[in-house]
């Protein structure tokens, strides 16, 4: 059954609460709570996470229809649906826009050659245009826990089972139109509550707990060689402090590690 989408509900942004530090490392696993389960569909997208409000369509987004697939910018200026990726794959280059704020609960999308996505009076997603006007934005809607994309024409946007080319001709949202928004920047959280050492990326929240933990002898720091693809995964995961703490165990580097 095909239901119109007649208003619009904004999801919270979720956080996770603190885990319960293991005294011995060995019963990490059983102190770990209901709270830091893993996120399947994170995992699963290559750490492209599902936006549910409008603040968070900025930066590099992707449009993903059916099951890992994505809208796919071609050279021409068309764009059509790509092939399917396995799980713990993010979106191909080219199936990366940049998004942009245009308006009250309205984005606008620049593909990988430069253009701006727009739709042609016929119906046709393009991405042709050098500046954003009318034709240019995007409205996203949510209601029942999914998600579709409304042109300036008040159609929605939807991929063609013929030829998988992108359109927005639908005056209602079907299956055919459900869509899901991606995004792989972090999340938004409470500064307040933010260590200062997990500010930056990855590599220099590393740094910052090797400083504020290492017993200083030479004065040399001594960081893990592991790959930052480790650090990645432990913070979809949810056990980054563990991971650093294990990492830095290696390197007899922390004065609380024997």
């Amino acid at each position: 059954m095909t239901d119109e989408y007649a208003a619009v509900k904004r999801g919270k942004l979720v956080l996770k609460g603190d885990k319960p530090k293991a005294k011995k490392r060995k019963h990490k696993k059983k102190d770990k709570s209901d709270d830091s389960k893993v996120d399947e569909d994170l995992l699963k997208h290559g750490g492209w996470w599902r936006i549910d409000k409008v603040e968070d369509i900025t930066g590099s987004v992707s449009i993903e229809f059916g099951n890992n697939c994505y809208v796919s910018a071609l050279d021409n200026g068309l764009f059509t649906i790509g092939s399917p990726h396995g799980d713990g794959e993010g979106p191909s280059p080219e199936e990366i826009f940049t998004a942009f704020p245009a308006g009250e609960n309205k984005f606008a999308l620049k593909s990988g050659y430069g253009k701006y996505l727009g739709v042609s009076k016929d119906g046709v997603v393009v991405g042709r245009s050098d500046a954003v006007g009318p034709m240019e934005q995007w409205e996203p809607v949510w209601q029942d826990g999914k998600t579709a994309i409304l042109s300036s024409l008040n159609k929605f946007m939807s991929v063609t089972p013929d030829d998988d080319s992108v359109i927005a001709k639908s005056v209602s949202a079907g299956e055919n139109e459900y869509c899901i928004i991606r995004s792989n920047k972090a999340k938004e959280v409470n500064k307040a509550v933010l260590p200062a050492e997990e500010e930056g990326n990855l590599n220099e929240v590393e740094v910052n707990y090797v400083k504020k933990f290492q017993k200083f002898q030479d004065k040399k720091l001594r960081l893990n060689d592991g790959s930052v693809t480790e650090l990645k995964r432990a913070k979809i995961e949810g056990n980054l402090h563990e991971t650093l703490l294990d990492r830095r165990s290696k390197m007899k580097a922390d004065r609380y590690c024997k």
